[in-house]
């Protein structure tokens, strides 16, 4: 409760600030040059209190494209809803609740939508994926179909996958019952982590390590694993993390991104990581599939990039394309060459994380060197009042609910638009 009210006391303070700014530029909207299509469609979006989804909206809309955007009922108050970008708003159903699909369909035949392009949070790739089936017959859908999608999802068979493809991850075994971990002849000299195949928002950040001298089996009988909750056994990799971003169309890659990561990612930068680009290239080739497809790596002491998981949804990486005029034609045309992001962007971040970290933590020339060298993920100079209806409407509704229900949250989400929650989505 104290947590809430000082974190609405905190936006509150900011509000005028953000009012000023927010007025100021709405008097001078200037939008950026892009490549205008000579096909308009209508365009279906979901996820509409990400980031990324508003992202996706401002590079379809600007191209020529007709944008209808979509949420969830619990996050309607979400600032992306009054971008110039959007078009029509309609929440729909949690995309775990009955019925989610079918509201799509609607929505898809009473605004006659040519394309759909999910965002989708961990929890709803499946579901859109599982929705794609009602809907091709009236729409083209950038998603994998559900059993793509759940293959991708499941670290163990993506694994598995990617081994037959011939391109590099960690040792791994899938575990559903501790007995395997102590059975498991662990190497000597590697370490071992724990990872939930289900998503798995709070405990995600959990690295204990597990070894031949510590098979920490009190930790791993903590996690309840069983054959309806499995986990993956993983070899841990030290080195550099790296994310990416890919749009793929038919096995071909049409839009990529790279950029240093971490745990909990709220800053990207563009890195050219070739070993890492010819992973992706070769992995997505072998699928053969359509869709946005995220992969995490490791940049091992060997100078090898081994990918760790897939994620077949957006990632949030697509912010770093604000300025690049052919993300819309590379989305929706076949045969687009790929895309990155232009040599003039700058580094996203998201403002309000930057100061949190500003007045927390020691570094704060680094801090400010961040702030001065990037820009806002979600502010546009064009279209700036999604950025003051995110911090002072989304984000202040959520913390006021959350309060009424006594449910608690561990931090707050610019980026994803959210409290993040234990047991939330």
């Amino acid at each position: 409760m104290l947590k809430s009210i000082a974190a609405l006391a905190g936006l509150t303070v900011t509000l005028p600030v953000d009012l000023a700014i927010t007025v100021l530029a709405s008097r001078r909207p200037t939008p950026p040059m892009t490549t205008r299509t000579r096909s308009p469609k209508t365009v279906l979006v979901s996820g509409g209190k990400m980031t990324k989804s508003l992202a996706l909206a401002r590079s379809f809309h600007l191209a020529g494209h007709r944008v209808i955007l979509v949420e969830s009922a619990k996050y309607r108050f979400t600032g992306h809803r009054f971008s110039k970008a959007v078009d029509r708003f309609y929440t729909v159903p949690e995309p775990t609740a009955p019925g989610y699909a079918e509201a799509l369909l609607d929505i898809v035949v009473t605004e006659s939508v040519d394309v759909f392009v999910p965002v989708a949070s961990p929890a709803a790739s499946i579901h859109d994926a599982d929705a794609r089936a009602l809907l091709d017959p009236h729409c083209e859908v950038i998603h994998g179909d559900a059993h793509t999608v759940r293959m991708l999802d499941d670290k163990d068979q993506f694994s598995e996958l990617s081994r037959k493809f011939g391109v590099r991850v960690p040792d791994s075994r899938r575990i559903t019952d501790v007995k395997q971990i102590e059975e498991f002849d662990f190497p000597p000299g590697r370490e071992y982590i724990l990872k939930r195949i289900a998503y798995n928002p709070v405990g995600r950040m959990d690295l204990t390590r597990l070894s031949r001298e510590n098979p920490n089996l009190d930790f791993a009988r903590s996690l309840h694993i069983s054959d309806d909750d499995p986990w993956i056994l993983q070899q841990f990799v030290t080195g550099q993390e790296y994310c990416t971003h890919g749009t793929v169309r038919d096995g071909k890659l049409q839009v990529y991104a790279c950029c240093e990561s971490s745990a909990f990612q709220v800053n990207y930068a563009m890195v050219d990581k070739p070993e890492i680009l010819s992973w992706v290239e070769t992995f997505v080739e072998s699928l053969g599939a359509t869709g946005q497809m995220a992969f995490d790596f490791i940049e091992a002491a060997d100078g090898h990039a081994y990918a760790i998981e897939c994620n077949p949804r957006t990632h949030s990486a697509i912010t770093m394309f604000y300025d690049h005029p052919e993300v819309a034609a590379a989305y929706l045309e076949d045969g687009h060459p790929v895309i990155v992001p232009t040599s003039a962007s700058k580094p996203t971040y998201w403002i309000y994380h930057e100061l949190w970290r500003l007045v927390t933590e020691g570094n704060r020339l680094s801090r400010l060197k961040t702030i001065l060298s990037g820009t806002d993920a979600i502010y546009a100079s064009w279209d700036p009042w999604p950025y003051f209806l995110v911090h002072h409407l989304q984000i202040p509704s959520l913390l006021i609910k959350n309060m009424r229900s006594k449910k608690g949250w561990t931090r707050i989400d610019f980026n994803i638009g959210k409290l993040v929650e234990v047991g939330g989505d």
